[in-house]
């Protein structure tokens, strides 16, 4: 019998379908028994640097997330305690005053680019999966996210993916793929490999 929840880590290039893949689980495995934390929300608080400064920062890097408080977050939800997510603004680079309560459930997903990166994260995580996509593909879902989402340019995110994105990506994200435990081509469409992990979550659950 597991006494704390499971785990699941997604991990995968950013647009690679990342969020379709949580969403199915999530929906599948139930409410009552999931909860969902994006690496996404722990984004440092940046709100008191310039324009200029802003500019400079490499978002896509490590240091750029607050995962320690992330790692800290699964400790106490695997003690049984609930924790408070921040909630990051991604059009002025802060977090916001309010907090996503979220408390423990049977299973909960924990996603982002470079869940699989840190060793002390990837070590608290159960099933290990990697959303493996093309590049232009990614690309493509990136920069329409960017610009209908986070109110950027066109320019400004170009310039930002073969700056940052695309190096921080062959740097630090396609590594972490080998610490995978299933590896899913097509993301969200690839149903063999989404019944496979409902069955492991099953196994693990039961």
């Amino acid at each position: 019998m597991i006494n704390r929840p499971v785990f699941i880590g997604i991990a995968g290039g950013t647009g690679s379908g990342k969020t379709t893949v949580a969403r199915a689980i999530f929906d599948r495995v139930g409410s009552d028994r999931i909860e969902w934390i994006s690496h996404d929300s722990y984004y440092r608080d940046l709100h008191h640097l310039s324009r200029d400064d802003l500019a400079r920062v490499n978002w896509d890097h490590p240091d750029s997330l607050e995962t320690e408080l992330l790692i800290r977050h699964m400790d106490e939800l695997g003690q049984g305690s609930g924790v408070n997510v921040p909630v990051y603004d991604f059009t002025m680079h802060s977090r916001q005053a309010e907090t996503q309560r979220v408390e423990p459930r049977r299973v909960i997903i924990i996603e982002g680019i470079l869940v699989l990166f840190d060793k002390e994260l990837r070590e608290r995580i159960d099933i290990k999966l990697f959303v493996d996509t093309p590049a232009d593909i990614r690309f493509i879902r990136r920069l329409v996210r960017d610009v209908n989402k986070r109110g950027r340019t066109l320019e400004s995110v170009v310039s930002q993916y073969l700056e940052t994105v695309r190096p921080m990506h062959e740097e630090f994200v396609e590594p972490s793929k080998r610490w995978a435990d299933l590896i899913i081509p097509e993301g969200g469409e690839n149903r063999v490999a989404l019944d496979a992990i409902i069955a492991r979550v099953e196994r693990l659950l039961a």
